[in-house]
């Protein structure tokens, strides 16, 4: 017989139906219960036949050995209650300690990694913090959150990327204390000499499997083999490749290993599928987008011509859509992701790339117009969904060339196969037109019905 002790946050909106699911639980395999109140917890103590622990975190920051005036910042922000990966991990690297966290997009991680930097960094004292992320979006995304915690401790934030002109970053490298930026470009400011890590304290790989996946490997190690030995490093990653453990030995000091949740909740999360020709998937997806009314939605395609054409048609049927992928300029980007945070639009039709690692609330479903290669693309991509204690969607659209992608995703997850019952769909090529077509209405034409295709 072994204990089982379950942590419940209190009067934390969205933790009330997982902790009636444990109670349930509990009661299943004929656990004794019995509560004890505490003035910070409600602990619960099982005695169970099974061995079995369960924890939901609640750790105020004020608790925490966090400075004064970045606590404040914290608090500004609306933020009174730690993640569970930054109860994890904030003493660690508070501590000064090199880290490995592993947890999904949304979870908190800035945070974990601002607050040590902030913390730390010295007036005028040159470049004493690099953080590398994957792109461009995420490299604003994280700037902005440092600046929001540092409000009452300036720090110098330059942000280095491409896409945009190089002069202004060197300028303002030169008094910069913390650098943010993705590996390419970096390299480029490394080989020019225009900027400078000797003063450097503190090295952050974010969004690392993306990294990798993206080729970024070799530039990495570049800049890794030019800095300070002498210096802490946090690597945060939502999987573990082999490439991601390699980097840890060969460059990082007796890290900590430390895992939060790296996938959405099951019972929140609703996975659906359809089996459907490629020349119909356009007509498929609008006609979902029209049946289920999402409040914010992202459609991922696999290229950049199927996110124009997509994003396309549905501005054609009167759809809020906008599409976001590395062909568009940087303020382009920017100014779809800004509207898309506001809800305006609410369609956002996006390539993995241009997605990846940004941090955008609210989503209530993901479409997956094109299958991803991999499991691990296929979980970052439903991970946009179903956040903090609410509910979503992700629907695939399932084509002859998918199958063999998609058997492997769908023997790791619970994926229900429908069919769009009582509606005809229309063929649309996805190849941008010789000329200037017509719009469409929303009344849909009759055509072919989609095949029903193989069942997994």
């Amino acid at each position: 017989m072994k204990n089982v002790v379950v942590y419940k946050y209190n009067g934390v909106p969205g933790n009330e139906r997982t902790y009636l699911n444990c109670l349930f639980f509990l009661c299943q395999i004929k656990c004794k219960v019995f509560v004890d109140n505490n003035i910070k917890l409600t602990r619960l103590y099982a005695i169970a036949g099974s061995p079995v622990k369960i924890r939901w975190y609640s750790m105020e920051f004020e608790q925490m050995k966090i400075d004064s005036k970045v606590l404040a910042a914290i608090k500004d922000m609306k933020f009174t209650k730690a993640t569970e990966i930054q109860e994890k991990t904030l003493p660690h690297v508070i501590s000064g300690k090199d880290v490995i966290a592993q947890s999904m997009t949304g979870s908190g991680k800035t945070l974990v990694f601002a607050v040590p930097i902030i913390e730390k960094t010295e007036s005028g004292k040159g470049v004493q913090a690099l953080i590398l992320a994957p792109t461009r979006e995420l490299a604003n995304q994280i700037s902005d959150e440092f600046r929001k915690l540092s409000k009452y401790r300036k720090v110098s934030i330059c942000e280095v990327f491409g896409g945009v002109s190089i002069e202004p970053q060197i300028h303002h490298l030169r008094t910069a204390e913390v650098v943010i930026g993705t590996p390419g470009r970096i390299m480029d400011h490394m080989q020019r000499g225009t900027i400078n890590f000797r003063n450097l304290k503190t090295l952050v790989l974010d969004e690392a499997d993306r990294m990798l996946d993206m080729g970024f490997i070799d530039d990495i190690r570049d800049i890794i083999s030019q800095l300070p030995a002498k210096r802490q490093t946090m690597l945060f990653s939502a999987t573990m490749p082999d490439e991601i453990l390699y980097i840890a030995r060969r460059y990082m000091n007796d890290p900590v290993k430390v895992k939060a949740q790296s996938q959405v909740a099951k019972h929140l999360l609703k996975q659906f599928y359809y089996d459907v020709k490629s020349e119909y998937k356009v007509s498929l997806i609008a006609y979902l987008i029209e049946k289920e009314k999402p409040s914010l939605a992202i459609i991922f395609c696999s290229t950049r011509t199927t996110t124009d054409i997509v994003s396309r048609h549905l501005a054609e049927m009167g759809m809020d859509a906008k599409a976001i992928h590395g062909g568009l300029t940087q303020n382009r980007r920017t100014d779809v992701l800004k509207g898309f945070h506001r809800g305006r639009p609410h369609i956002l039709v996006a390539t993995d790339v241009a997605a990846r690692g940004l941090d955008i609330k609210n989503v209530s479903h993901v479409f997956n117009f094109d299958i991803p290669k991999t499991v691990d693309e296929y979980t970052h991509r439903i991970g946009r969904t179903a956040r903090i204690g609410k509910e979503g969607k992700a629907i695939s659209l399932l084509s002859n060339h998918d199958h063999e992608a998609f058997r492997k995703i769908f023997s790791r997850f619970d994926i229900e196969k429908l069919h769009p019952e009582g509606f005809t769909l229309k063929a649309i090529p996805l190849r941008e037109p010789r000329q200037q077509r017509g719009g469409y209405g929303r009344g849909y034409s009759r055509g072919h019905r989609p095949s029903r295709g193989r069942r997994y």
